[in-house]
């Protein structure tokens, strides 16, 4: 499989100064060619700099000439969303993300393909894709925990399938709940050898921003909403994009790890605090989401406002996340992103 691929961008964001991760995904993106962009914060190092990487700070975001780099709030991970649109504007076409604690594997740089030969999931509720990689007891961060232990449908025989928004896992210190840190043992591995698993059909499974891979056709979907809990930016963000996939015909595709975490010091009881929106709102989210009526003819963007519309009017995502939303779609927009 040919590793370069110069239309590919990875994206992270971090507040601290080149660490050893940082390190290691910079020369893999030197070797594969890759674009780098690490989106800083107001507590990043001024003097932050590694051969390959492309650092955007504070005042370099509020230059770039995009109006959500004049108004995304400070300390706060939606500064990610920089990241993504330096990546589309230098011409990324196919942008991975990951965490600056997530060490890649080898795997983790080989070339991203749209379609991949995949186990097929069809049901029309909550799934837990990572039974699909582990005989053991895991269930990911923002799975409702009445459903943590549900057996799912079996996955059907391989077929080769497209996914324009491909999970993948983490080995060692997978992305779970503060409960079940508290609760079960790590670290913890999932099976190398099961093969990727595409859920369809109405299937619903949360999935995050440590191990992502999105296509340019999806891009929009990238979105990280800011007035919100940390722990639920990126699992509510996937909530929307499963509406906007089912609508287009599409699915999410999970992978094996292609990383494994040595986690950044967290307080486990902060965590949890975090979580509780999501653990009393996520099954309604679904429900709320699925209820909107939306059609695959409609523009992403359209869609889009729909779902944080009811975010918004329930009261889940701030009012306030109104004028970010709308930086971002009209950045997208002067850079012509397909579909928006």
């Amino acid at each position: 499989m040919n590793k370069h691929s110069p239309a590919t961008a990875l994206v992270v964001t971090s507040i601290y100064a080149p660490n050893s991760v940082l390190r290691e995904l910079a020369a893999g993106c030197l070797e594969s060619g890759w674009d780098f962009v690490v989106a800083g914060d107001s507590k990043s190092p001024a003097d932050f700099a590694i051969d390959g990487c492309r650092f955007l700070s504070l005042d370099a975001q509020r230059d770039s000439g995009f109006g959500l780099g004049r108004v995304c709030p400070e300390r706060s991970y939606t500064r990610k969303n920089l990241g993504y649109l330096s990546a589309i504007k230098a011409g990324a076409k196919v942008i991975v993300e990951t965490d600056d604690d997530n060490h890649p594997t080898q795997a983790f740089w080989m070339n991203r393909q749209k379609r991949l030969p995949c186990r097929v999931v069809e049901s029309a509720g909550w799934v837990n894709a990572y039974q699909y990689f582990s005989s053991g007891f895991i269930y990911p961060r923002g799975l409702p925990l009445c459903h943590a232990r549900d057996v799912g449908p079996a996955a059907e025989s391989l077929e080769t399938l497209e996914s324009l928004v491909q999970q993948g896992l983490a080995d060692s210190d997978p992305d779970v709940d503060a409960i079940y840190r508290m609760l079960f043992p790590l670290p913890f591995q999932f099976d190398a050898d099961a093969a990727p698993v595409l859920l369809r059909g109405g299937a619903w499974c949360p999935f995050n921003s440590q191990n992502t891979t999105f296509f340019a056709e999806v891009f929009p979907l990238m979105y990280l909403p800011a007035c919100c809990s940390f722990r639920m930016t990126d699992i509510w963000r996937s909530f929307v994009a499963q509406r906007v996939l089912q609508a287009i015909g599409q699915g999410v595709l999970f992978h094996g790890a292609t990383v494994w975490q040595e986690r950044n010091d967290h307080d486990l009881q902060r965590d949890f605090m975090d979580e509780i929106p999501g653990y009393a709102n996520n099954a309604q989210i679904r429900e709320e989401l699925l209820g909107l009526s939306i059609s695959s003819a409609e523009p992403l963007r359209l869609m889009m406002e729909r779902c944080y519309e009811v975010l918004m009017h329930r009261g889940w995502v701030g009012r306030a996340e109104e004028p970010l939303l709308q930086a971002w779609f009209e950045d997208l927009e002067a850079m012509e992103v397909k579909r928006i």
